[in-house]
């Protein structure tokens, strides 16, 4: 038995340190004087108390005919599958078995002092109470009760005191902070009531000036009756522009009285929508012009030299004006192909020429077709001569238009290629993008080619910068923008960490400022000169899909998953109005559109809309 049981896999467990008392033995040859006989064999001991078979302590202990011992249970089950000892392998059968009473009543002893030496404070006081204790001790027992229950309650009572005072003081400082920003907050805005209203001032003094100067001539009968003449000599519909113009200088003073009212009644229309998403542009513009030191060159120059003059202020008013003007999406021409429920009228891409006068489509047609964006009728002669295309299996093709066929094939890519995009500086510079973790520099007078750049993610999108044949931004499935410099593509110059999910899109503003798109519904805006990020724009839905997206100095628009498109101001991080894109008929849009906005859309069911801003 020694034998077996020095196999068992369950490591003893030290008892805790006990208080040794007057019955304990101790044992002087040990070095231990505090550790009793009793506990120092326990853990020596444990080992040959485990059933061989569940490596558990032994319970319903029974004996073999062999001497070994084991639970009831355990015995009772191996000999229903076996006829033999599982330590010996002598044959054993269940009349072989017999109970081990004495072995059986020491291990619950043990397992009661293991419990005893486990229990807690109170247990051990509810078995001093059962046992029996005099009055005497017993009060003594309660009176240091009470001491311990009221110096506990007192502890308890300072702890939660400094809780709610720390509490209470962070709160304090927040609310301060809120406070003080709020107060600098109503800084800004009354200094930008005073400069507008000064502002006004000189506008209606500089309107009375002139309207003086007007009468002085009028009262000269031979000035009045040449210009009478000349009136009377112009064609009627200048005539009528001429007098309405007049009409609207002259009764320029008649708003003076109402003047705050009509500027009420013109704002209260977008309040509703824009207010929040405009005080958050006013007021971060003020922060940065205030916190931004002027520049000796603007100070010499005497931009800035007007003790009433407001910093931001003039910035945001285009904004505002902008933001006012327009309040919806409105479509001017539409085109429908094909069968609106076949799947090969898909269109994946859009895209303009550099000129913005023609626009292609492709789709899962496998057909590229180019259009005249000024009368929506598919071309038969064309004015630009290169196309450049992606496929499933990472050929790239440049098209000659006018012949209508392909004059030179990429095959670099080992996977699908998702994007492709020509240099606005250097026309014969294209760069690629494929889910083989690869960008690629090409040239049309190269067969191969000329930069590869070995990224560790898929590639969503390649753009290159608006100004710089050297400079292009690759969004990819790690989440982040990669930024590089063609001239050194050994590492990026920057790269642009937000998104929380892949970057399907980057498309440049200006020359410094980049926006991306990502299917966590979120665009962002990033200045590539200062590696700053500069805003996020939520609203549409994007968690799946490629939707698009299109930007211009001003705004950046982009679909949604909910069959919509959606336009931001750059400035202001809700949307500034967005299209349902499910209408059959055209808006009464067209007198709006000499000097609006204008967007090019499509959807998967083929359909192409031109949309332009509308008031």
């Amino acid at each position: 038995m020694k034998q077996c049981s020095t196999g068992a896999l369950v490591p003893a467990v030290k008892p805790e340190p006990k208080e040794s008392s007057i019955g304990d033995l101790a044992d002087p040859s040990s070095g231990n004087m505090g550790c009793p006989v009793h506990e120092k064999g326990l853990a020596e001991v444990d080992r040959d108390l485990l059933c061989p078979i569940c490596m558990q302590v032994v319970k319903n202990v029974f004996l073999t005919a062999c001497g070994h011992s084991f639970c009831y249970i355990c015995i009772k089950t191996h000999l229903s599958n076996k006829s033999d000892c599982p330590c010996c392998a002598q044959f054993l059968s269940t009349n072989q078995l017999f109970p081990n009473f004495l072995l059986d009543k020491l291990l619950k002893k043990t397992s009661a002092r293991q419990i005893s030496r486990s229990a807690s404070p109170v247990e051990h006081f509810r078995q001093a109470l059962q046992q029996g204790v005099s009055i005497k001790e017993l009060n003594t027992l309660l009176a240091l009760l009470a001491e311990k229950k009221r110096k506990m309650e007192q502890e308890e009572a300072k702890r939660n005191m400094q809780i709610l005072l720390d509490f209470l003081n962070c709160l304090r400082k927040q609310k301060v902070d809120e406070l003080n920003e709020v107060q600098t907050h109503l800084q800004f805005i009354k200094e930008g009531i005073g400069a507008v209203e000064r502002r006004r001032m000189e506008l209606y003094r500089a309107r009375d000036k002139y309207s003086v100067k007007l009468r002085m001539l009028g009262a000269d009968d031979s000035i009045y009756g040449a210009r009478k003449q000349w009136l009377s000599s112009t064609d009627n519909n200048t005539s009528a522009l001429s007098r309405q113009e007049e009409m609207s200088s002259w009764n320029l003073p008649r708003k003076d009285a109402s003047d705050s009212q009509y500027m009420n009644s013109n704002w209260s229309c977008h309040s509703q929508k824009k207010a929040g998403p405009c005080a958050e542009c006013y007021l971060q513009k003020r922060h940065q012009m205030v916190n931004q030191p002027y520049s000796q060159q603007e100070q010499g120059k005497g931009v800035i030299q007007r003790e009433d003059y407001t910093a931001g202020l003039a910035d945001f008013q285009t904004v505002l004006t902008t933001l006012t003007r327009y309040s919806r999406m409105g479509v001017i021409a539409e085109l429908r192909h094909g069968d609106l429920f076949h799947s090969a009228n898909i269109l994946s891409s859009i895209e303009f020429d550099c000129d913005y006068e023609l626009f292609g489509t492709a789709g899962v047609s496998r057909c590229i077709k180019v259009f005249d964006f000024s009368s929506l009728l598919e071309l038969e002669q064309f004015t630009k001569n290169h196309i450049a295309s992606t496929d499933y299996e990472g050929i790239i093709i440049v098209w000659d238009a006018n012949t209508r066929q392909s004059f030179m094939e990429y095959e670099e890519h080992e996977k699908r290629a998702w994007s492709v995009d020509f240099s606005c500086t250097e026309p014969t510079r294209l760069v690629s993008g494929s889910d083989d973790c690869k960008v690629k520099l090409l040239c049309t007078s190269q067969e191969a080619s000329v930069i590869d750049i070995d990224m560790k993610a898929n590639i969503c999108f390649v753009k290159y910068n608006l100004g710089s044949g050297n400079c292009i931004a690759v969004g990819s499935a790690d989440h982040d923008i990669h930024y590089y410099d063609l001239r050194n593509p050994s590492e990026p110059l920057h790269v642009f960490t937000g998104h929380g999910k892949a970057v399907s899109y980057v498309k440049f503003l200006s020359n410094y400022e980049l926006a991306s798109a990502s299917t966590d519904s979120t665009l962002r805006l990033w200045n590539v000169r200062d590696n700053i990020p500069v805003r996020t724009f939520k609203g549409h839905t994007n968690e799946k899909n490629f939707v698009g997206l299109t930007v211009n100095s001003k705004y950046i628009a982009c679909g949604s998953e909910t069959n919509e498109v959606f336009v931001y101001h750059k400035e202001i991080s809700k949307p500034m109005t967005w299209h349902k894109f499910g209408s059959l008929d055209l808006d009464d849009a067209d007198d709006d559109a000499g000097d609006s906005p204008t967007m090019l859309t499509a959807n998967s069911q083929g359909t192409i809309k031109v949309l332009i801003l509308a008031a």
